[in-house]
């Protein structure tokens, strides 16, 4: 049974993928985001933050110390992916590949 019926938003999905390996701060997450869509989501400070605040509600991710505090400067939030966070992003992935699968199979392998 899927983690989540409806499909997540691009943004989500990114989001959820750059915290996967590792916890990271806002900045790392917008770097990140845009490394791995090639440059297509270009996060704004306002739209990753909103996206934050949306998903630590729904516990998909959670704040986390600073692995590597440096007590001269602020603190910076880090986030990283919650046991349901991980299970969301597995399922979108598996929906994708389905729909890869589909596509393959009627426009490309199977029937034409």
């Amino acid at each position: 049974m899927p983690v989540t019926q409806d499909p997540i938003t691009e943004t989500t999905f990114f989001i959820l993928l750059s915290l996967a390996p590792a916890s990271k701060h806002g900045y790392a997450i917008m770097k990140e985001v845009d490394r791995l869509s090639d440059g297509r989501v270009a996060l704004s400070t306002g739209t990753l933050y909103g996206a934050l605040k949306r998903l630590l509600g729904q516990g998909w991710i959670e704040r986390t110390d600073d692995p590597e505090p440096d007590l001269s400067e602020r603190s910076r939030k880090f986030y990283s992916l919650t046991d349901q966070g991980h299970k969301v992003l597995k399922s979108e992935v598996e929906r994708m590949k389905n729909l890869v699968k589909l596509v393959d199979y009627q426009w490309i392998g199977g029937k034409s």
